[in-house]
């Protein structure tokens, strides 16, 4: 009985649309600001390139702007499935039913754009779309703020906008809750568009700087959420697969440091190399490397001299050299004990996340390991770049950070968006990350005194380019 009335319902969505169809470009000019700011986001959210799958994709204009290299749109309605084909002959579209459509294949990106209202069975929607994913498949939802209800319905009803009569009216928590009933963790959320109508100046002080300010954001038209299959092609035991590590050591006058780096450093996960990257130094640091590569022959040692400046060229040079399936850096002062690197090892090779960070943030601390200042200007930063990245991050200046390799390519490859920007390397690898919605988790450690040498921190400098890091990562992060 249930399955006739469900029936009864998509024809009734069906034929909704197939009416609808012949006004649809009308009614997308019309609300053009809407429809603009979704390609704008989508388009920042998945880089070009990529296999993607929208489901609902309308005329499939969303789906042709993400340029993907195969792109495959479904929708219940023949007319705009007919209309979408001659509109972007190069990608194909299918008439559909999500819920029952058989898919053999698998896609980097899931777009559900202004779709959910429209599923009889959102639940069965996403169990269904879990065959298409794989670890790294990204699923991205996006929907009205439920509060606005009302203002869309008095639109529908005076002719502004395309009279749609959603069957679910969702809010984030909703869809949250439906995410993790099928199998899937939400990454990250986001929220935008104050204004979806164009008013010169105040659309665009709305809608670039007060919707991402507590209390505004509650009041945004739109909210997106994107989320990853949990427990698709990963090892979920705990144990993780016998992943290569390459454990990258920027240093700079770190000579009575370079020993005891490896001697405490603990072997896990497969093959396992350390590669020292040299900061020009002047206290014998080059020379106790080649010493200690010669005392431990059974490890895996390389040693490189950055070319530039700064911790974030010396971690970049280390990477570009580095075979191991899965990257660290280990901050040459050790002040956090690479004994813990196990920790990090294990997260990433179970699946619990894809970008790991360190969180000394947590543990109480030794007395002389951070000074005042310096932990207050890591928790506003903390507090700055969780909001930037839509993720909860509490130790942002960790130097201990680990993703793996073919992540890191990706992000290397689309670091022209952002530029060169940061000389410590661990907000380029944030910011890098955050914009191929990785994963991320922290572990904490115990962060420990020093016990060779003197820190490479300017405060008062470093804390000035960081909040020039902030303000850049605004504009690029969230005001679009």
């Amino acid at each position: 009985m249930n399955g006739f009335r469900d029936d009864e319902k998509k024809k009734a969505v069906r034929e909704r649309f197939d009416v609808l169809a012949r006004d649809r470009e009308r009614w997308q000019r019309r609300n053009r600001c809407y429809y603009e700011d979704q390609q704008r986001y989508i388009r920042f959210l998945v880089p070009e390139g990529l296999r993607v799958l929208e489901v609902g994709c309308g005329l499939g204009d969303l789906l042709a702007s993400v340029k993907p290299s195969r792109g495959l749109g479904l929708d219940l309605s023949p007319e705009m499935v007919k209309q979408a084909a001659t509109r972007h002959p190069e990608v194909e579209f299918r008439v559909a039913d999500v819920e029952s459509v058989e898919m053999d294949e698998t896609f980097d990106v899931i777009i559900l754009a202004d779709v959910v209202g429209h599923l009889v069975d959102v639940d069965v929607t996403l169990r269904r779309l879990r065959r298409c994913c794989a670890p790294h498949t990204r699923i991205i939802i996006s929907y009205y703020n439920f509060l606005w209800e009302p203002v869309l319905k008095l639109g529908e009803t005076l002719g502004l906008k395309m009279p749609q009569q959603h069957q679910n009216w969702l809010a984030p928590d909703d869809l949250g809750n439906l995410l993790s009933l099928t199998g899937y963790e939400a990454v990250k959320s986001e929220r935008r568009l104050l204004i979806p109508v164009w008013i010169p100046l105040l659309s665009w002080l709305a809608n670039r700087f007060l919707a991402y300010l507590p209390g505004f954001r509650a009041g945004c038209l739109c909210h997106y959420l994107v989320a990853r299959a949990v427990g698709v092609g990963h090892d979920t035991s705990g144990e993780g697969s016998a992943y290569s590590t390459s454990v990258v050591i920027p240093c700079r006058n770190e000579r009575g440091n370079i020993e005891p780096a490896i001697r405490r450093l603990p072997w896990f996960g497969g093959r396992q190399e350390i590669i020292f990257v040299d900061g020009h130094s002047t206290d014998g640091t080059p020379e106790e490397i080649r010493r200690v590569m010669q005392v431990y022959p059974d490890r895996d040692i390389k040693f490189l001299v950055q070319d530039g400046r700064g911790k974030g060229d010396a971690v970049r040079k280390g990477f570009a050299h580095a075979t191991g399936d899965v990257l660290m850096i280990l901050d040459a002062d050790l002040t956090m004990p690479p004994e813990d690197l196990p920790k990090f090892y294990d997260a990433i090779a179970s699946g619990k996340g894809e970008f790991i960070n360190g969180c000394r943030l947590v543990y109480p601390m030794e007395g002389q390991a951070m000074r005042f200042l310096n932990l207050l200007g890591n928790k506003f930063f903390s507090m700055a770049f969780s909001w930037l990245l839509s993720q909860r991050i509490k130790d942002t200046l960790c130097g201990t950070k680990v993703l793996f390799r073919e992540d890191y390519r990706r992000i290397e490859r689309g670091r022209a968006y952002f530029g060169d920007f940061d000389p410590f390397g661990d907000f380029d690898l944030l910011f890098g990350a955050s914009k191929l919605n990785l994963k991320i988790v922290e572990v904490p450690i115990r962060y420990q005194d020093r016990t060779y040498g003197t820190t490479n921190i300017r405060r008062f400098y470093h804390g000035w380019l960081l909040l020039r890091m902030t303000v850049f990562g605004f504009f690029r992060l969230k005001s679009l």
